[in-house]
């Protein structure tokens, strides 16, 4: 069929790179991107703190999957078809440059995440793409009328609100993690695995020891759940109004999203400030004490952590902070070793980030072809993004997952 007619649902970054890639592919196509929102590409907009984390810089696909709390198995495949070298000559090809930051985030050079929504703006410009907003779908018809056994109708229907019917050969969900979306895909006979939040900080309330500390982080700490099957996660920990945050705290709420959910976010998380073991711990305190024995414990730490921090982390340990190192017991030692290597925080519920718009659940894997992004309920009904049961942890790897599906989607249509 030379003049298929193809409706993309959803004007995110999934809709907008399927659109693309579907048109570049067959120009003789009619394609059309339906978003129920005035505004497009919201996320690009605002991903990032508006710098637009593109993807990262994570070339080895096995390992690129690992990154993956849900979607590891059935992307392995996908990516050997569309990762993020592909991805970075994708938009070098059409003018943008992109940079890789020391922890492998990747950004436009321009800082920028207008540079990006641009960028797809000027591409489906270019390309002749329908682009309708304020575009509300209400149902989704399939070919063949499955109750009744009516074949005459070969084309989807999409009833939308206070609009016309329209048609087409063939449709692409990209509707993210919208409930409305997932109900008119379960009517379809399509199952929904159970959605909850993937990204999110930690709230630790009445804590003395992270008191006035909002704004302090330490760059390679460690986290952990207490009474979980859940690892440890490394990187920045921050200390926000609320309780804890930063990279290692985010990690540890992706891959614990379940868990922690059934818990109702209450649970007991440990911290390692400085990534060293309680026994190295107390081994370099005492070695300090010899050295820094006139010194009050309170000026001074041997710790590449904020000064603020150690002042409460001493405090914690029932330590004065005008005490020489000289007069420091053992057992003094001991406890501030255990702050430093195991302190524990009574979590009590999770708290919105800027970043959190990320979501465990969606449509069940096994319901999907990923070679082709198919449904394997329906024919000609293909899904891209977070519509699906896939999510990942913060740093440019879960847009890589809605560039990946995309473009697969876009190729096999």
């Amino acid at each position: 069929m030379k003049n298929k007619k193809i409706i993309i649902i959803g004007g995110g970054a999934g809709g907008f790179f399927a659109a693309i890639n579907l048109k570049e592919k067959n120009l003789n196509y009619n394609v059309s991107i339906l978003e129920q929102t005035n505004t497009l590409l919201k996320k690009v907009k605002i991903s990032g703190g508006g710098r637009c984390n593109v993807t990262h810089s994570c070339f080895d696909v096995e390992e690129l999957t690992k990154n993956y709390p849900r979607g590891e198995k059935e992307l392995l495949g996908a990516f050997y078809q569309f990762q993020p070298q592909d991805m970075i000559e994708w938009l070098k090809k059409r003018g943008v440059k992109t940079k890789t930051e020391a922890d492998g985030r990747m950004f436009p050079v321009s800082d920028d995440s207008q540079t990006i929504i641009d960028c797809f703006l000027k591409e489906t410009k270019k390309l002749n793409i329908d682009i309708q907003k304020g575009c509300a779908v209400e149902k989704l018809i399939p070919p063949t009328d499955l109750v009744n056994g009516n074949t005459t109708n070969q084309k989807w229907q999409i009833q939308i609100k206070n609009k016309p019917n329209l048609e087409a050969d063939a449709l692409i969900v990209a509707t993210g993690s919208q409930p409305k979306s997932w109900k008119m895909l379960t009517d379809l006979g399509h199952s929904i695995s159970n959605p909850v939040p993937s990204l999110f900080t930690m709230d630790v309330k009445n804590d003395s020891r992270l008191k006035d500390l909002a704004g302090v982080s330490v760059n390679n700490g460690t986290v952990w759940a207490k009474d979980t099957k859940l690892a440890t996660e490394n990187g920045a920990v921050l200390v926000t109004h609320w309780g804890l945050s930063a990279p290692a705290v985010l990690r540890l709420s992706a891959w614990g999203a379940r868990e922690l959910a059934d818990k109702n976010y209450k649970f007991e998380m440990g911290v390692n400030w400085i990534e060293g073991t309680p026994k190295n711990t107390l081994k370099t305190l005492k070695a300090h004490r010899e050295e820094w024995r006139k010194k009050q414990i309170g000026t001074i730490s041997p710790f590449e952590i904020p000064n603020r921090l150690w002042k409460k982390l001493v405090e914690a340990a029932q330590i004065d902070l005008t005490t020489n190192w000289a007069s420091l017991s053992n057992n003094q030692l001991e406890k501030l070793s255990n702050e430093l290597t195991q302190g524990i925080f009574h979590v009590t519920g999770k708290s919105t980030y800027k970043d959190e718009f990320v979501t465990c659940g969606g449509i069940a894997l096994s319901e999907v072809d990923f070679k082709t992004m198919e449904s394997k309920v329906l024919p000609n009904l293909y899904f891209t993004g977070e519509v699906l049961d896939i999510d990942a942890i913060t740093g440019g790897f879960n847009f890589q997952a809605a560039w990946t599906t995309a473009w697969i989607a876009a190729q096999n249509i």
